[in-house]
């Protein structure tokens, strides 16, 4: 007869799995890039076999279009923790730099692929990531502000800068998508997000 901790235990081990898959990725796109990391040899550094990835994901893309999902309403929660004096965009990059500490790895927002944070996606999963990234840090914008009702100024300054903010982001993914892969392994992704957020007065 099943016991009621049995199934505790497999939601337990299969929640372990997946962290494993997720944590395995992360480190080997930062090592070895985006492009270089297979389906493989994020399951081999996972301690598991190509069949069991493909039980949590359909493919590694979809594991960054997860991930990227997962991470949005975090990265909102952090901009709305910052400091009050901090204009949006310094509280939108140091959201991110402080998230980046969370497990020593790249924020999710971050990764490397050839379509994660693409407006046009054509998979379900990934369609408006885009666009929701940039609703969610406008709203994270728009609460910093504490007014009751905002007037339409007032939004439209939140609308641009949170998504001038998400255009720096995107800025970031796809100057590093555009290297060598050769270079990857040399080039600091924080440091690059310093670099654009200067570049947009942050």
């Amino acid at each position: 007869m099943e016991t009621s901790e049995e199934p505790g235990r497999r939601e337990q081990n299969r929640l372990r799995t997946h962290n494993a898959l997720v944590q395995a990725a992360n480190r080997l796109f930062k090592e070895q890039g985006y492009e270089a990391t297979t389906v493989r040899d994020i399951a081999a550094a996972a301690g598991v076999g190509e069949r069991t990835f493909f039980r949590y994901f359909p493919s590694k893309e979809s594991l960054v279009v997860q991930q990227v999902r997962e991470t949005i309403p975090l990265l909102a929660a952090e901009i709305r923790k910052r400091p009050a004096e901090e204009p949006p965009l310094v509280a939108l990059r140091e959201a991110i730099l402080d998230m980046s500490t969370w497990h020593r790895t790249t924020p999710a927002i971050l990764l490397v692929g050839p379509q994660p944070l693409s407006p046009d996606l054509t998979s379900r999963g990934g369609r408006f990531l885009l666009f929701d990234m940039e609703e969610a840090v406008v709203g994270a914008f728009m609460d910093r502000l504490d007014i009751p009702e905002p007037e339409l100024p007032d939004r439209l300054r939140a609308a641009a800068l949170g998504r001038a903010g998400v255009a720096a982001l995107r800025s970031v993914r796809l100057a590093y998508t555009r290297l060598p892969e050769a270079r990857k392994h040399e080039v600091d992704l924080i440091e690059l997000v310093r670099i654009a957020f200067a570049a947009i007065g942050a």
